[in-house]
């Protein structure tokens, strides 16, 4: 098994910036409900967010080895998708690791199991997003795959897959859909301002929101 693949096709830099714009709701949204993440996955600072092409990942539980493999072998902007068994007893990712992506210019850390440091992980201002925060301690001994396909979140994501992540929580956008995503979350947006404006003019939820039929046909009754 070749554990270790460097070659990645990843989405355009601008198309990467632009998705970035959008909420992650919006673009679960946008691109019919789908993408998003387990919402056990949460950023350690309400206020953090990223956008970025999936480095992916497999550690063994309690173990950071490929972790360590994986952000030497990443590029800058990517954002490691590190699988770790939803194993949550374990501060797989720290201060010190932070600074090594940091330094790289790696967009962020996405994984299913714990970090520590935290206050110094947000002064450092690299997004973390993890199942949980956990100060024990872990090893280093077990290979695993980086950039192979991975079943993360409940959603398998590739090599090259575009990410973001916000306080809402993280989504994933398929390499070949980002063009046409993009498009649709400008629609969407686009057509929210609208419905705000009219709420603001006086428009009800039950107009606005088309409900009248739906609520009928129900057998919705009113005592006025």
């Amino acid at each position: 098994m070749i554990h270790v693949r460097t070659k990645v096709q990843r989405p355009a830099a601008e198309l990467v910036a632009q998705l970035g714009e959008f909420s992650s709701a919006t673009i679960h949204e946008a691109q019919g409900r789908r993408g998003a993440l387990n919402s056990d996955i949460k950023p350690i600072d309400r206020t953090m967010s990223f956008c970025g092409p999936a480095t992916t990942v497999v550690c063994a539980p309690q173990d950071n080895l490929m972790l360590q493999v994986g952000i030497h072998y990443a590029q800058a902007g990517d954002v490691l998708v590190v699988s770790a068994g939803e194993f949550k007893e374990a501060g797989t990712f720290g201060d010190v690791l932070g600074t090594a992506m940091h330094s790289k210019g790696l967009a962020a850390l996405v994984t299913d199991s714990g970090v520590r440091d935290t206050k110094d992980l947000i002064e450092l201002g690299l997004p973390v997003f993890s199942r949980s925060v956990c100060i024990k301690g872990t090893v280093k001994e077990t290979l695993g795959p980086i950039n192979h396909p991975l079943v993360f979140g409940g959603q398998l994501i590739e090599p090259g897959d575009l990410v973001k992540g916000d306080a809402d929580g993280v989504v994933l956008v398929k390499a070949a859909d980002v063009e046409w995503v993009i498009e649709a979350c400008a629609e969407r947006e686009a057509a929210e301002a609208d419905l705000r404006e009219k709420y603001r003019a006086g428009g009800t939820t039950i107009d606005l929101c088309n409900l009248v039929d739906k609520l009928a046909a129900k057998g919705l009754l009113v005592e006025e």
